[in-house]
């Protein structure tokens, strides 16, 4: 079965701001997520790409053209299945003051057992998203070869659900997982088991260093803005 390449899109406006963007139009990259999809291209030089596969909102579009524009044989499949969560009325919102929420003690803690107001659930995100997978590899195994490389650009709540999916972890545990802006994660799937490659790859250690303020003991929902 294929490798699949996931890539979360680059900084965006959102992410600097502090807003919980969801499927609110017109979030783009900021200038940093710009320069983040201009270097895509040079760090996946290497492999030889079957499909792309891309959220439809605009960071992620914007994420991969600079990729395209290297690779013009290739154009990307947009499939809904692997945009960002559905917050609801969350959506918009200010990360800092949506932490007063009782909800987010459930999101954090508990993220199964998570609905969005007036958006979905946790579950039924990695439920939409695992199909897309499932769906995806089995189309490019069929017209590309079972040694076949694909991507799906999508976004951190996203990613890391299927990472839980392929670690056969459980969804609540999700959130021990990070995954930065343009970071790089790689599954291989065979016929038995899936085998996390890579996490969250950004070929950047910047984000280790000790940062003025602490990161906190909650996973930013969304996935966060990344290293300063």
């Amino acid at each position: 079965m294929p490798t699949l390449i996931l890539v979360r899109h680059g900084r965006s406006t959102a992410n600097t701001e502090g807003l919980l963007a969801g499927w609110t139009p017109g979030v783009a990259l900021d200038e940093r997520g710009a320069a983040q999809a201009a270097a895509l291209p040079g760090r996946l030089a290497g492999l030889p790409l079957s499909e792309i596969v891309t959220s439809p909102l605009q960071r992620c579009q914007e994420t991969l053209r600079p990729l395209l524009d290297a690779r013009p044989e290739l154009r990307a499949h947009t499939d809904e299945r692997i945009g960002e969560c559905h917050y609801g009325d969350w959506s918009g919102r200010k990360l800092a003051e949506l932490g007063n929420e009782p909800l987010m003690e459930v999101v954090q803690a508990h993220p199964s057992a998570a609905a969005f107001p007036g958006g979905e659930s946790m579950r039924a995100m990695q439920t939409r998203a695992a199909e897309a997978v499932r769906e995806w590899n089995a189309r490019v195994e069929r017209d590309h070869g079972p040694d076949a490389v694909y991507l799906m650009c999508s976004h951190g709540d996203i990613i890391k659900s299927l990472v839980a999916e392929a670690l056969g972890l459980h969804l609540d545990l999700f959130q021990r997982i990070s995954v930065e802006p343009c970071s790089v994660t790689a599954i291989r799937y065979t016929r038995l088991r899936p085998f996390l490659v890579r996490l969250g790859d950004t070929g950047d250690f910047a984000s280790l260093a000790p940062r003025e303020e602490p990161s906190g003991d909650e996973a930013p929902v969304g996935g966060g803005a990344g290293a300063p």
